[in-house]
Order: structure tokens, then sequence, then C-alpha cells
């Protein structure tokens, strides 16, 4: 599978999906969404993959939208943006509902569509540089990308209110301290950090990752019994399959389980 502005590599059940378009602040074009859009079918498709782990080259994780090319468009860019997040948004749809867990590792400004995309993967890690804006009222337009769904559930809805209306810049550290992301590592450290979590991940009871995305994503959705009935179906479900069984011997016999993601 051959992409332009982004990179797609797999190993060992590991898929890493990284933005390449480091001449342009990785910000997000058309071709970056449908490459991003088809990259995320993919993972999602494969039995293969077990985990993702997106990151992206140069000092910048994503500058958001590639405001550019929304110029360009003219009298053209009502269309250009539905057809944008159109692609954008099925990308971060596929990634959330796959059953692999989604890794991020972000190093330097997330802004925009980047703070929105980095913030909607399972486990984020942020170099000690990264800093989080949401910028999207800063240039007229209103938020994309799953911001105004994730950051409630994240943050809760005064401070998501506070970013997005005064486009207040989060350094790592207090992004650490709202709840936004998971882990903050040295610069230096956060490659090899996000790839040792993404591989011990993959190497994981991948059916049991998919069913906890699943039923956190239901969660403030119906009554305390319809969670509970989703849980009791999602734990028989596991018992059915190859990892659950695997998964309780291994723990009653005191060792370590092989999981094989099925």
């Amino acid at each position: 599978m051959h992409f332009e502005n982004l990179e797609l590599r797999e190993e060992d059940g590991l898929a890493t999906i990284t933005l390449n378009r480091p001449e342009a602040a990785n910000a997000i074009d058309m071709e970056m969404a449908r490459e991003l859009m088809r990259a995320a079918i993919h993972c999602d498709q494969s039995a293969d993959v077990r985990v993702v782990l997106l990151d992206a080259k140069g000092k910048l994780f994503c500058a958001g939208g590639d405001l550019k090319s929304f110029v360009d468009a003219g009298e053209a860019l009502p269309a250009l943006l539905k057809e944008l997040t159109t692609n954008l948004h099925g990308a971060i749809s596929r990634l959330s509902r796959m059953q692999a867990p989604l890794v991020v590792a972000v190093q330097g400004p997330a802004a925009g569509a980047g703070m929105s995309l980095a913030v909607s993967g399972d486990l984020v890690l942020a170099g000690e540089s990264a800093t989080f804006t949401s910028a999207y009222t800063a240039a007229g337009v209103s938020p994309d990308g799953s911001s105004t769904y994730f950051l409630p559930r994240l943050i809760g809805l005064r401070r998501t209110q506070e970013l997005m209306l005064t486009n207040r810049r989060l350094s790592a550290a207090e992004a650490l301290d709202w709840g936004l992301v998971t882990q903050v590592v040295s610069d230096a450290e956060l490659a090899d950090q996000a790839r040792a979590l993404a591989e011990r991940l993959a190497a994981g009871p991948t059916r049991a990752f998919g069913s906890v995305k699943q039923l956190l994503h239901e969660s403030f959705q119906g009554s305390l019994e319809t969670q509970m009935e989703r849980e009791s179906r999602g734990i028989a479900e596991m018992g059915a399959g190859l990892d659950g069984p695997e998964g309780i011997r291994a723990f009653t016999e005191k060792r370590k389980p092989e999981f094989q993601g099925r």
C-alpha cells in the first residue's frame, strides 16, 4: 500500500502510521485525510494488526488542517471541508472502533485537528516539548476531528469550553494534570517508550481490548442496567474465544498467558 503523506509499517502485530509532511508541519490536506482513511480501514480489517501506533515525523506532531489549501479552494471551501472531514472522521472512527488499541506519540505542537487526532488515542504519550491547543476559533472555524466528543469525556465540559473558546495552549505537564494524556516522557525517550508500550499491547488479548474500547465508548449512553448487560455479553463473548480461556488457565496455573488475539 503506497502513501505520499504518511507511512504505514507492520511488524509482529504492530502497525505504525506515521504522519509524513514535516515540511508542512504535518498539516492535514485532502490527500492526507484520504490516506489516513485508507490506513485506518486497513488496520481495522487486518486480523494481523493487534495494536496501532500513530506518530509523526519532524518537530511538530500536527498543526491541524492545511489552511493554505483552504485558501486555495476559494468558493469551493465548504465542499472541500465536507469531503476532508468525511475522510478524517472516517479514519478516526475506524481507529476508535477497531479492536486493536491505538497508541499515539505526540512531539511538539498538536493543534486543531492535530490535537483532535492525538487525544482520540486509547493511550497517549507526550514528549516534554508537546503542546496542545484547540486553535479552531482563532481561525474563525469550529472544531472537527472528534474533539467535541472526546474532550468533554476526558477533561470535563468547563475545561473543554476554556480550550475551545480561548485557545489556551496546554503544556505536556498541564495536559497530563488535566487528564488529556496518559504519560509524559522526555523527547529523547518518546519514540522508544511508545514503541515498547505498543509492542506490549500487541502481545495482549486483542479481542478483550476491543471489548473494553466498545464498553467505554457506550458508557455515557443508556442506564446502569443497560451497561451491565453489555458487560455481561462482552465477558461471555471473551469466554467463547481463545484468549479468554487461555488467560484464565494461565492465571490459575501461575504462568504467563500466550494470547493469540482471537
